[in-house]
């Protein structure tokens, strides 16, 4: 039986901000456990809802140094799901209304939090044959156990795996002060290490330390090893290349299934959609206050409102993506000139445009359900799980070819009647345009095609089950 523990700083149903807490929840569960193992390590954050908090049982508690600092470390512990989640503990980091706050101030959580998974292993009792590190968070904790936890025959020997959500969030900071903090001598700190443009770099010192390094699609693990996609770590990138590979993520089947999902107002499948799927976007139309038209081609938009985003194209072109024959429905937050832009349209065409300037998962799932069409144009994407849950539920994807996009949404092929969504290679405003245009032309007019597409895109499984296959063969081969 090999034995695997998953670090990561978030993770579903516990904490959540972004796509990683959906893999770190996920995927555990879907790994064959007659022949693994696996546990997950979590910060015990105060913003974890009261509910999970008054399950975790009290484990073991210890001090640890960080470097001249002593620090308590409480270990509490929960099974969820068949799968045995730990909480590091201490009020002094992970107090706070969010999990991430000042980089200065998470440099020094994630670097504690990084320490005191290693430290609280033996009094665990469970030695990870693997230990799966999730983005800067954890970048320590493979540099960590190449140095000072070689000194106890515990440690050596256990493996580990760092896995990049997104290259843009690295965990940068002075060296002063990261050594101060973990106490590691100059020789971590030169740039074939930890060092990077005169600062340290948490995430380049798990790839650098790590046994192998993986990334959350086929086509972003290519991207990376490019200037445009690098973020500044692409010789990095290209250097570790013979041990770096892109598994795509899943998504929750169980969860997202618009045959049971209790969030959404009717439910329907792949056998009955053309009559039941119309039924949810009349009753979004209604509860969202846009006009209640059949033939409007609704356009779903559910994201982080960034730049990466590529909301600055939607900004472009947004007054003819306004047309009278299309609505828009915008949830998430971010970004200040993006929340304004959806709110000031939605001010504009009142009945059919709706920006929901706030997160809920709840109205996420009614989108998902409601909308003809799934709009993600964005300057890169690691993986992406909007689309695969847009195909899930039938609604077509409209996506920029690039990382996990290009991995999971085959382009519509008029002549050979292929394709599960639409694509467009260029960042570009228009050339988006065109192809939203395109795909409201089939949607209106070829009818029978359009239901094709969302046949062929339904019947796709991206559920987790093909990727834990490919976590498994690389926990083998390690």
């Amino acid at each position: 039986m090999k034995k695997i523990l998953f670090v990561a700083s978030e993770g579903v149903p516990f904490i959540k901000t972004g796509g990683l807490a959906d893999v770190v929840g996920s995927l555990p569960k879907y790994i064959d456990q007659e022949n693994f193992d696996v546990r997950v390590i979590l910060p015990n954050y105060m913003s974890i809802p009261r509910q999970w908090k008054d399950k975790m049982q009290y484990r073991t508690h210890f001090y640890m140094n960080l470097n001249w600092r002593t620090q308590y470390v409480g270990v509490l512990e929960y099974q969820y799901e068949g799968i045995w989640f730990y909480f590091i503990d201490n009020e002094f980091y992970f107090t706070g209304s969010k999990p991430y706050g000042n980089i200065y101030e998470d440099i020094e959580k994630f670097a504690f939090f990084s320490k005191a998974t290693l430290s609280c292993l033996p009094a665990l009792d469970f030695r990870p044959d693997i230990i799966h590190c999730h983005d800067w968070q954890t970048g320590l904790i493979p540099v960590f156990l190449h140095d000072s936890f070689q000194e106890n025959e515990f440690y050596r020997g256990i493996k580990t795996i760092m896995t990049i959500h997104n290259l843009r969030f690295q965990g940068v900071w002075d060296k002063k002060t990261v050594q101060d903090i973990t106490a590691l001598s100059g020789y971590y700190f030169t740039p074939d290490k930890l060092e990077a443009y005169g600062d340290a770099n948490y995430l380049k010192g798990g790839i650098v330390y790590a046994d192998y390094v993986t990334t959350v699609s086929n086509t972003y693990a290519k991207e990376i090893t490019m200037s445009f996609y690098g973020e500044g770590l692409d010789g990095l990138m290209r250097a570790r290349s013979n041990s770096l590979r892109g598994i795509v993520n899943g998504i929750d089947y169980e969860e997202y299934n618009p045959d049971s999902d209790a969030l959404i107002t009717y439910p329907y499948n792949a056998k009955n959609f053309r009559k039941e799927k119309i039924k949810n976007k009349r009753a979004l139309q209604q509860e969202l206050g846009l006009a209640v038209d059949d033939k409007v081609f609704m356009i779903g938009i559910v994201s982080r409102l960034t730049d990466q985003k590529g909301l600055d194209l939607i900004e472009c072109v947004m007054e003819e993506l306004c047309a009278e024959d299309t609505e828009l429905i915008v949830l998430g937050t971010g970004e200040e000139r993006y929340e304004n832009l959806f709110r000031h349209f939605a001010w504009k065409y009142s009945n059919r445009v709706s920006a929901n300037i706030f997160y809920s998962n709840e109205r996420s799932h009614k989108i998902y359900a409601a909308c003809d069409a799934f709009l993600m144009p964005s300057l890169f994407e690691p993986c992406g799980l909007s689309q695969l849950m847009s195909l899930r539920y039938g609604t077509v994807p409209i996506v920029r070819e690039t990382g996990g996009l290009v991995d999971t949404v085959e382009p519509y092929n008029q002549y050979e009647s292929t394709g599960t969504g639409f694509s467009f290679k260029n960042y570009n405003a228009h050339e988006m345009l065109d192809t939203i245009r395109y795909a409201k032309e089939i949607f209106h007019n070829k009818k029978r095609e359009w239901n094709k597409i969302i046949d062929r895109g339904m019947a796709k499984d991206f559920s987790w089950s093909t990727s834990a296959r490919k976590y498994e063969e690389l926990y083998e081969l390690l």
